[in-house]
């Protein structure tokens, strides 16, 4: 299949939703957007659509939402996009960060109802889409997948296939676990080398080119070093993914011990009342634990998303 020949519409217009649906559309698929407020949807630049309804007759439609109860809603709710059973879409591909549960009743809700699905989680945010350096996982039926990869790759740089049902939300459970394990060490041994004396500009550059560093560390240097916690990603949902990858952990009997330390660091995030911002605020609370008063530093850090912030 070609772009033209599938119709596209997108629920969803937040930080990430935006970015991708805008993706989309400068690819020629043209998306029809609806978001709750209205002027988000409008501020895509592409095709609006007054209500969820006016979606139901795309071959393909894209939720991108922020909580299970969301999802649900724009779905199943009574003026969601499954409500009428004689105009539904042919394929719904749920880009959302939920659990397995709440995948599987989707995915069997779409099956009752002969619409196929797709789980595709992503990994990035609003910048990284907008540089092209977005990743999915993708799991559902493989010929579904198919029908919809060129899609997928007009949103970011990898699509990966994982496997049947909705194993794809695993997958991404486990990169966010990662994560958060990985900011929580960045700010151990940042707040240790500044502590002993080296700037954290100087630190994280010598960490950034050598074999450790990473795309995420370097991606992150310019909020540890700024100290702009301007929210990308926020303890809460950071949180809410630690509570989903434990459970799975406690169900499948794997022991968790690092993630299970580093949940407890995500939670005193979100109980000193600092949920709004950006969950690298744990270099500030490792920072406190050290007795250490962090300052800006006026240096230029390349993000390696294409230039300096």
């Amino acid at each position: 299949m070609t772009d033209n020949t599938l119709t596209v519409g997108w629920i969803g217009a937040g930080r990430m939703g935006a970015a991708m649906a805008i993706r989309l559309d400068r690819a020629g698929a043209a998306p029809a957007v609806w978001n709750r407020t209205r002027s988000k949807a409008e501020g895509t630049g592409c095709a609006v659509a007054d209500t969820i309804a006016d979606l139901r007759d795309r071959d393909v439609v894209f939720t991108m939402v922020s909580t299970p109860a969301d999802l649900e809603q724009v779905l199943l709710g009574d003026d969601g996009l499954l409500a009428d059973p004689d105009r539904l879409p042919k394929i719904v591909v749920d880009c959302s960060t939920v659990s397995i549960e709440s995948s599987a009743m989707i995915r069997q809700a779409c099956t009752d109802r002969g619409v196929e699905f797709l789980a595709s989680p992503v990994s990035g945010n609003g910048k990284v889409v907008e540089a092209g350096g977005l990743t999915l996982c993708v799991s559902g039926p493989e010929e579904t997948f198919k029908k919809v990869e060129h899609l997928l790759r007009h949103i970011g740089k990898g699509v990966t296939y994982v496997g049947e049902g909705d194993v794809a939300r695993l997958v991404k459970i486990a990169h966010n676990l990662m994560l958060g394990v990985v900011t929580q060490c960045l700010a151990e041994i940042t707040v240790l080398a500044e502590k002993g004396g080296v700037s954290r500009a100087a630190f994280l550059e010598f960490l950034n080119d050598s074999v450790m560093g990473s795309t995420f560390t370097r991606y992150k240097s310019p909020a540890f070093v700024h100290l702009d916690y301007t929210p990308t990603f926020t303890p809460i949902l950071l949180r809410k993914d630690f509570d989903l990858g434990l459970a799975v952990a406690h169900e499948l009997d794997v022991p968790m011990p690092l993630a299970a330390l580093t949940a407890q660091l995500v939670q005193q995030t979100v109980s000193s009342g600092r949920i709004a911002e950006d969950f690298a605020i744990l270099l500030d609370q490792q920072a406190a634990a050290s007795g250490l008063e962090l300052k800006p530093e006026d240096t230029p850090v390349d993000d390696g998303l294409g230039g300096a912030a």
